[in-house]
């Protein structure tokens, strides 16, 4: 069994914004599995499907980002999966525009989304599909930057990021996480 956590904050407001892009390939793979994410259970919308036999359970955290542990940790000790069976989707800003960068474990950097997963769980032993939305510019509030839209140029590039990384996702479940590095990992 396995758990996809797309991290993001709820709301239209933030809908199409750089933090949410772990929501917006949540929404990329519910797609191609044609499942909905639209159940609210552990302060999250989830979604059930299947890949190649093995249940998979997609989560959109409604906790907003900074709290976005709270969900998950009720996720996981519910179905007391393995952590190496949690998948989280973030944004990163430390990336390349529009790259990906999968890794198996670590620390949480910047992003506070990781920072609360980590602290709830007390350890960071679980995957996670890192999206590069770009740098802010110099003298720019970083939340300002994460909650901002992507500009019109930049839109073709992400969308393609997005479908990549729900697709290492699936790659991540049927071959593993070092499959899906090896395949998805930059541009």
């Amino acid at each position: 069994m396995y758990i996809v956590a797309g991290l993001g904050n709820p709301g239209d407001g933030y809908k199409r914004t750089r933090h949410n892009v772990g929501f917006l390939a949540i929404d990329s793979l519910a797609d191609k599995l044609g499942v909905q994410v639209n159940r609210l259970k552990f302060k999250a919308l989830i979604g059930e499907t299947n890949i190649k036999g093995e249940k998979v359970i997609l989560v959109k955290p409604q906790t907003y980002m900074n709290n976005s542990g709270e969900s998950i940790r009720d996720i996981v000790n519910f179905y007391k999966i393995d952590l190496a069976n949690l998948i989280v989707i973030v944004d990163d800003i430390d990336i390349d525009f529009a790259s990906l960068r999968i890794k198996k474990k670590g620390s949480a950097g910047t992003h506070n989304g990781l920072k609360s997963i980590i602290y709830q769980l007390i350890d960071d032993e679980f995957p996670r599909v890192k999206i590069g939305v770009g740098k802010k510019r110099q003298g720019q509030d970083l939340a300002d930057f994460v909650l901002s839209k992507f500009s019109k140029d930049e839109k073709p590039e992400i969308e393609d990021a997005i479908d990549r990384a729900s697709d290492s996702v699936i790659e991540i479940i049927e071959n593993g996480v070092e499959s899906a590095m090896n395949k998805f990992n930059g541009k």
